[in-house]
């Protein structure tokens, strides 16, 4: 399974090292039922590489 994601990352051109860290902060402070889609790593590269929204 962590090669499968890893090979998601790079598919997606994401770092895996900085998919992986931002994952397992990320997760432990979600409620249990929360939505992890936004989680998975071609979601977490959409993210990296939307503009910021203005203030």
């Amino acid at each position: 399974m962590i090669y499968s994601l890893m090979l998601t990352c790079r598919a997606c051109d994401v770092e895996p090292y900085a998919y992986l860290l931002h994952v397992l902060t990320d997760l432990p402070q979600r409620a249990p039922d929360a939505d992890i889609s936004d989680l998975l790593p071609f979601n977490f590269a959409r993210r990296q590489t939307a503009p910021p929204h203005p203030a």
